[in-house]
């Protein structure tokens, strides 16, 4: 896990990886090259995992010195790759993942990428074929971001890097901003805040040819990995929950591998929690083994998981540690949030990972399991009942509809109307419904909003395409929204949140609910496999009767690392919160309808109007923006 730079013509100084020295704190490197399209820079901070010693400083060499590599992540099945590629004669010097990932490239070029099991981005220069190979894992647990001019090109781990740049000016990028006003979204596009910034998706590569390539011309990217379609793969659910449950241990077992101390983050949740167990099993059973957990408790006794946490504890004989942080240190690390963050995030919640990652480094842990994936797997969210009832409605079963109906509304209380809302915009032809939950719908922008229309008028076909693309025939429903939100919507803003936040503290942070072999074994199955009688992540919780304490497998409700952000904006920090608002309204009147964003923070901070991320997000935007001197 580290931090990456690679440029062409730009002039880049070892300024752009310094400035993210809390990626890999264990280790630098830089070097040039001459190339027939000029100067290129490969740069490299080292957080070590795997050899830790000096053997896996890079940039690192192979064949003879033709590969050069920069690379961030890991690559989990190295050890099973190595095997394999010595038998085709490959030859190492390591003991490293990277210089697998060479030899991969050496011995079957872009198709190497297929054989990864985990989360990477890189770059890798060929001295002979004159030749610049960049990639990103499947999903994108790994940034890799993108800047083009008329003098060169630039690849980075975080935007930051690219303010060391002689002649880059931080630019707000309007269409993006609008979308997270509207709905706190980012990362749904390959576009990010700062105009002229982009990134290489979840799943995409680019090869340069350094002999044909000149400064000014655009970078093609290129798809090699995609979701196989939902609702394909036929298996009775008992099937299904052993196959689910295999995967899932070898998922936690690679993911285990490391020459540094292994923790876990453990809300109390379905996800975190199953990991917990899985990885105290493979490590030996009831003995932790010095498997650290860490959980972030709040007093509010609707937001406090530590019950549910304890019960796992208790379990595996965990070394647990609880972070308990108050309004007063939100506010103290807000300003070193954005900063690592590189761009405004729409919520506090992050705010709860932010502590339990500086608590796992304080206790001199370096890699720590995560559970982002799961809730877009498996549909977790209790929005996935509308496309659940909607699927039933679109087959013709009646009876099932009945019977989700009925399960739903038992367990959770959800209302009539709320579910119709929900099921019509999964399908169409249920839209019929609409008339009758007109009070559940938002007011339109321009009642809603308080940006100014220039900003609300932009364009809106990027952001369409990206959070309600067209479902494909054949995929259910259910299926299409677990697609969507595992590679357009959720899950790439979760993890850009899980990379910065660990980042930040030196920390790797692993996801094995992402493992590409489970996630594409879960989309392929139909939803009666995710969602029945009102219960979500049915896989999950019938593969882990036998793991998991019956009071975390049977949980109805759902929560994750929230914070109090309601109490603590309408006491301990209203009027700090009103102050940074009122500031940052004023600083940008092309961005604010003064008039109203005013009357909007001071009714939801005096309880005036219902609660909403309205504060946050304005005063977000303001810090961010001073702080990376952005122009509007």
């Amino acid at each position: 896990m580290c931090g990456i730079w690679a440029s062409i013509n730009l002039g880049a100084t070892r300024a752009a990886i310094d400035i993210i020295a809390h990626r890999g704190p264990d280790g630098d490197g830089w070097k040039s090259y001459e190339t027939p399209a000029g100067t290129l820079d490969l740069g490299h901070r080292r957080l070590a995992i795997i050899a830790t010693d000096s053997s896996g400083l890079q940039p690192l060499s192979y064949g003879d010195g033709r590969f050069w590599i920069v690379y961030n992540g890991e690559v989990y099945n190295y050890r099973e790759l190595r095997a394999e590629l010595e038998d085709y004669g490959q030859v190492f010097k390591t003991l490293t993942d990277t210089e697998v990932i060479l030899a991969a490239y050496a011995e079957w070029g872009v198709s190497c990428l297929q054989k990864f099991n985990g989360m990477f981005s890189f770059a890798i220069y060929d001295r002979r074929d004159e030749t610049l190979f960049l990639a990103r894992d499947r999903f994108g647990v790994k940034p890799l971001y993108l800047l083009e001019n008329e003098r060169g090109i630039a690849f980075a781990s975080e935007i930051k890097q690219f303010t060391t740049l002689d002649g880059f000016r931080s630019r707000v990028n309007a269409p993006r901003l609008r979308d997270f006003f509207l709905s706190g979204v980012m990362d749904h596009t390959d576009e990010t805040f700062f105009d002229g910034v982009k990134q290489l998706r979840g799943g995409e590569y680019a090869l340069l040819d350094l002999k044909r390539w000149r400064p000014g011309q655009r970078l093609v990217t290129r798809r090699w990995h995609d979701l196989p379609s939902p609702d394909t793969v036929r298996l009775p659910l008992e099937d299904a929950v052993e196959r689910f449950e295999e995967l899932m241990r070898d998922s936690v077992r690679l993911r285990l591998r490391a020459d540094v101390s292994v923790g876990s983050c453990l809300s109390g949740g379905l996800d975190s929690s199953t990991i917990v167990c899985l990885a105290s099993e493979v490590r030996g059973g009831n003995t932790g083994l010095g498997h650290h957990t860490f959980t972030c408790a709040f007093e509010d006794p609707g937001l406090d998981e530590w019950s549910y946490a304890k019960a796992v504890i208790d379990q595996c004989g965990n070394e647990s540690h609880v972070v308990r942080p108050s309004a007063g240190d939100l506010w103290s690390a807000i300003d070193d949030m954005i900063w690592h963050q590189d761009e405004p995030f729409g919520s506090t919640s992050i705010f709860a990972q932010w502590s339990v990652f500086k608590e796992a480094r304080a206790n001199n842990i370096t890699v720590m399991l995560d559970g982002q994936g799961a809730d877009e797997t498996l549909a977790g969210y209790h929005t996935t009942f509308g496309a659940a009832l909607a699927g039933h409605v679109e087959r013709g079963d009646l009876r099932q509809f009945r019977e989700e109906l009925r399960g739903i509304r038992r367990r959770h209380k959800t209302p009539l109307d709320r579910l119709a809302v929900l099921a019509a915009a999964s399908m169409p032809q249920l839209q019929v419904l609409m008339p009758l939950v007109r009070p559940f719908i938002p007011k339109t922008k321009s009642e809603q909003l308080w940006i100014t229309r220039s900003l609300l008028e932009n364009d809106l076909a990027s952001y369409q395409a990206a959070t309600a693309p067209a479902r494909p025939a054949g995929a259910s429903p259910l299926g299409h929204l677990c697609s969507v939100q595992l590679t357009n919507t959720s899950v790439p803003m979760l993890l850009h949140f899980e990379d910065r936040n660990s980042m930040a503290h030196s920390i790797e942070a692993r996801v094995p609910f992402l493992d590409y072999r489970l996630v594409e074994f879960a989309i392929g199955l139909g939803e009666l496999h995710k969602v029945m009688d009102g219960e979500t992540k049915i896989l999950l919780r019938k593969a882990m009767e036998k793991v998991l304490p019956e009071k975390v497998q049977t949980r109805q409700d759902k929560l994750g690392f929230p914070t109090p952000e309601q109490r603590w904006f309408r006491t301990e920090l209203k009027e700090q919160v009103r102050k940074a608002c009122s500031e940052t309204i004023a600083a940008y009147p092309t961005i604010f309808d003064g008039d109203k964003a005013r009357k909007t923070v001071d009714g939801v901070l005096d309880g005036d109007l219902p609660f909403s991320n309205s504060p946050w997000r304005i005063m977000c935007f303001g810090r961010w923006a001073e702080r990376f001197g952005v122009v509007t």
